[in-house]
């Protein structure tokens, strides 16, 4: 049987459930988007260190970074965004181009660039053209913000007002971008920051999409969900996809009852119901950047600690571990799980003729969780495809003969 669940899943890299694929089949790609693949199949990765020859060694032809917020408090240039754009400057002179994520909402808000208020509108379409001008020949496109929705990235904003915070950057920069190509992204589906954007889609070159099939939800992961995902999301935007970030762990496992209740004794509780009786004392005792990340989420609500901490996708993170039902069936969280998932994945994207292309998350391993702050938490740790040490991992190899194949489908289907 579980060959059979195995051998299904692996044909949805293919071809959809009969159920879904009456509703999602594409049978014509549109104008606009042909032209962008014309262009050639975006080949990335995320948060790329420099060494230039070894992500050339891999086919990376893009990368993708965040941009400093420009200016310190006093109104001068941040020294943090001039360092940015001199880094933009060495990956353009070893022939790769930059994909740069604008700031978070927080960042123009501390500024007074705030999309509440009238004086704050005004002040945010400043910072965006500025951005749009300044740096017109260091960077090729831009992804405006990151992921509203996921709420550590949107707060203080409601998802209405993010909306509006996209839509007020699409607006300025678009008659001033140029060359630059220029789009948004989601996590995944987003249904609704989607239709509420879709009055601006006349504004943006693609439309971008992460997925991460497996690795966070703590439920089944199928191959088709990607299939699924990416035809609904066409059918409703009819822009070229970018699938901006996706990517496999190479690691992590779960734990057993005893293992669990062995972290929570270093708390010094025995049971989850006993930590959620006194969610104030709980939460302070936890790593310092976990501790802030619960508060911050939860907006200082106690009684919101606990279902977040144990009912959520940051139990994860709590225990340090990946749930038995946390992978995609056949494709285990290991170097060489992670490695099969790609030699898979990236073919298939490239098939798909609304798919203009892929930015893998990410290149490099942590040596520590952005989120917890733990350095045994696998879930913000290894996602590289090199260790921390800069070592290619089995999934370097298989991201360098997959890139390196649709590179060249691209260069004969030209000719």
């Amino acid at each position: 049987m579980e060959q059979f669940v195995v051998d299904q899943i692996r044909s949805g890299l293919k071809y959809l459930p009969a159920n879904l694929a009456k509703s999602y089949f594409i049978k014509n790609t549109n104008a606009e988007t042909i032209a962008f693949r014309s262009k050639g199949f975006i080949c990335g990765v995320c948060h790329p260190n420099e060494n230039f020859s070894q992500l050339k060694e891999a086919n990376i032809d893009w990368i993708r970074i965040d941009i400093p917020y420009p200016y310190e408090p006093d109104g001068s240039i941040s020294t943090h965004y001039n360092s940015f754009k001199e880094k933009c400057s060495r990956f353009h002179n070893h022939g790769i181009k930059v994909m740069a994520v604008t700031p978070y909402p927080r960042d123009y808000i501390a500024d007074g660039a705030d999309v509440r208020t009238d004086a704050g509108r005004k002040k945010l379409k400043a910072v965006a053209e500025f951005l749009a001008k300044d740096l017109q020949n260091d960077v090729d496109a831009f992804q405006i913000t990151n992921e509203m929705g996921i709420p550590h990235f949107t707060l203080p904003l409601t998802m209405n007002e993010a909306i509006q915070f996209i839509a007020l950057h699409l607006e300025t920069i678009y008659p001033i971008k140029g060359r630059l190509l220029i789009g948004y992204n989601s996590a995944g589906p987003q249904a609704d920051l989607h239709a509420g954007l879709k009055p601006y889609l006349q504004y943006v070159d693609y439309v971008g999409v992460d997925i991460y099939v497996g690795c966070f939800d703590t439920i089944p992961g199928a191959m088709w969900m990607f299939d699924s995902l990416l035809r609904y999301l066409w059918s409703f935007t009819k822009k070229p996809l970018l699938l901006q970030e996706f990517g496999y762990i190479s690691g992590g496992k779960p734990k057993t009852k005893k293992e669990k209740r062995a972290v929570l004794q270093t708390y010094g509780y025995s049971s989850e119901a006993e930590a959620a009786k006194e969610p104030d004392v709980f939460v302070e005792r936890l790593p310092e950047t976990l501790k802030k990340h619960v508060k911050h989420v939860c907006k200082n609500d106690p009684d919101r600690y606990a279902d977040l901490l144990f009912r959520s996708d940051l139990k994860n993170h709590f225990y340090r571990e990946l749930p038995v039902i946390t992978k995609i069936p056949g494709y285990e969280h290991t170097p060489e799980g992670q490695a099969k998932f790609y030699a898979d994945i990236l073919p298939h994207l490239y098939s798909l003729p609304y798919v203009c292309g892929s930015i893998i998350y990410c290149y490099m391993d942590s040596d520590r969780c952005y989120i917890c702050g733990q350095n045994d938490c696998p879930t913000e740790t290894r996602w590289g495809l090199v260790d921390c040490a800069g070592s290619p991992k089995p999934s370097f190899y298989a991201v360098k003969k997959a890139f390196g194949r649709i590179q060249w489908e691209d260069r004969v289907s030209d000719q």
